[in-house]
């Protein structure tokens, strides 16, 4: 609930925020304002919301999955209603599976997690959003087939069909023999390509994504053993050592963009928080007026 200490106070909304780059990327912002909590797990939510008001600081759980079209929206609902100044989005939930999984409209757990609920969370809260609000994404350069350590694990970058495809986990042939590796860079592609898109769509608030780097024990790396083995060696080794971060790191560069009152938006951040370039598909505007054309009219699918 709203307190009288916290009601004037700039929130900030981290999903996925009990592991991992979240975590620590929830306390940072903490520093910074009230944060909103949104996640599935109501008990650990609780526990982290003890742990930030220990501090002195503030914060309010929302329980949500992501990859759940009628969860997010009543998430939605639920953050609008607690009317605290919202200076910012953080969409950093994300799933890299081994098995292929079934969300709860029957669509890819990963697609569902890393792209569909994040864009219907975005879309329910922009128009509730001051002018300026920052949008941040966390994506991953896997998406791009010429990223050369995704290339070096087994990864082959995105393989976008279309939406509908995607969401029943069909990707183009030719991918990556790495289990899940297909759905989740794809998934990362359209999360990209929508941050680009709507950026241009709705100038009035600032839309923009990051490569958090390779941070071996986050998500990513418990969700496959091979991939985070693999991952964890390259990265003591030139060219590869550049890329390297921790959580701890990543979290000071999205408080830095979230933070930032006059960042630019449309902005592909690497782990430095230097702006960096996504794959050829994601420069190219038509394809990302596709990717959101299309996943809005599957989501239309979803009744209200």
């Amino acid at each position: 609930m709203k307190t009288n200490s916290s009601a004037n106070q700039k929130a900030y909304i981290v999903t996925g925020p009990t592991s991992g780059i979240g975590r620590e990327a929830t306390f940072e912002l903490a520093k910074h304002g009230t944060v909103i909590l949104v996640g599935r797990n109501r008990e650990k939510l609780d526990q982290l919301q003890r742990t930030i008001e220990s501090k002195g600081q503030f914060a309010v759980t929302v329980a949500c999955d992501v990859s759940n079209i009628l969860s997010v929206r009543r998430a939605a609902a639920e953050i609008v209603a607690l009317g605290l100044p919202i200076a910012g989005l953080l969409n950093n939930a994300g799933v890299m599976e081994q098995q292929p999984t079934k969300s709860a409209q029957n669509w890819d757990t990963s697609f569902a997690t890393n792209h569909l609920g994040p864009f219907v969370l975005t879309e329910a809260l922009a128009p509730h959003l001051p002018d300026g609000a920052n949008i941040l994404f966390v994506v991953s350069a896997v998406e791009d087939p010429e990223r050369k350590p995704a290339q070096v694990v087994g990864m082959r970058g995105a393989r976008y069909i279309s939406a509908e495809a995607s969401s029943r986990g069909e990707w183009e042939p030719g991918g990556s023999k790495l289990p899940g590796a297909d759905a989740y860079a794809t998934s990362k592609q359209c999360a990209l390509a929508t941050v680009i898109e709507l950026a241009r769509e709705v100038p009035r608030l600032r839309f923009n994504a990051i490569e958090p780097g390779i941070t071996p024990g986050t998500g990513l790396g418990r969700a496959n053993f091979f991939v985070r083995q693999l991952f964890g060696v390259i990265t003591f080794f030139p060219p590869f050592a550049k890329y390297r971060s921790t959580p701890k790191q990543a979290a000071r560069v999205i408080t830095k963009i979230m933070t930032d009152e006059a960042v630019k938006s449309g902005v592909y951040y690497d782990e430095k928080g230097l702006p960096m370039q996504g794959s050829f598909l994601v420069r190219n505007s038509k394809f990302r007026a596709r990717v959101v054309a299309e996943t809005r009219a599957l989501l239309s699918t979803i009744p209200h």
